[in-house]
């Protein structure tokens, strides 16, 4: 008899949707039954995770990427029992700098008064690889946060520059956790993966040489291998 496919619950980051994790998922098709969150509809992680939890298989493991990751922290905080495993890429633990919040808030403003403008091609070096700013990367990057829109860009916003300090979190993680980052990644590099691989005993870590903050998408092949071992452990 064939074994059960395990479940899992893929969280995107800000202005992504399900193409951010389509290779992996159908990479592991044979093993995972999959299954992604919207995260474009509440302004706090709290609110995205009880949305998420509500809806979620009653145990799952959970695969996330940077807002994602803060969504997949809090759900640990509000259900840590019906999470089997854990997977973070391109994330952090820590709470939002003044700097990073002063810039968001920037942003939030010019859109108030403005057009949303989504993601230009100006951006993109700051969220991939220089190797994939022109072609096929660049251009699924750009087309999902137009799909996302500029309302569901301010709730997330919120949501991240809200998120609580999920450092002291780290310890109590018990379940098998791969943490993973992308080497060139310029807006969570990997000192911040490695703080969470720190803080989470037994957790492994890999680093994604020629790879900026999106691996699902620049890295998939590998991104797809790392969550099949990390399924096996």
């Amino acid at each position: 008899m064939a074994a059960a496919l395990a479940p899992l619950l893929f969280l995107p980051g800000l202005l992504n949707d399900a193409v951010l994790w389509r290779a992996p998922i159908d990479a592991l098709a044979d093993r995972a039954a999959a299954s992604v969150a919207d995260l474009t509809l509440d302004d706090s992680v709290a609110a995205m995770a009880h949305r998420t939890l509500a809806v979620a298989p009653p145990r799952f493991g959970l695969v996330a990427l940077s807002m994602g990751g803060y969504v997949a922290f809090e759900i640990l905080r509000q259900a840590p029992e019906r999470v089997t495993r854990l997977a973070l890429f391109d994330t952090t633990a820590a709470p939002e700098t003044d700097a990073r919040a002063a810039t968001r808030r920037q942003g939030m403003d010019q859109l108030k008064v403005g057009r949303f403008a989504g993601v230009t091609t100006r951006l993109l070096p700051t969220l991939v690889h220089a190797s994939h700013v022109h072609g096929p990367v660049g251009e699924a990057v750009k087309a999902m946060a137009e799909r996302v829109g500029g309302a569901a860009f301010l709730r997330q916003q919120r949501a991240i520059l809200d998120r609580p300090d999920s450092r002291p979190l780290l310890p109590t993680i018990r379940v098998p956790t791969l943490v993973a980052v992308g080497e060139d990644d310029r807006l969570t590099p990997p000192a911040q993966a490695r703080e969470i691989h720190d803080g989470i005993a037994g957790s492994r870590l890999h680093v994604l040489p020629e790879c900026g903050h999106l691996p699902p998408l620049e890295r998939p092949e590998a991104v797809s291998a790392l969550l099949r071992d990390w399924l096996a452990a």
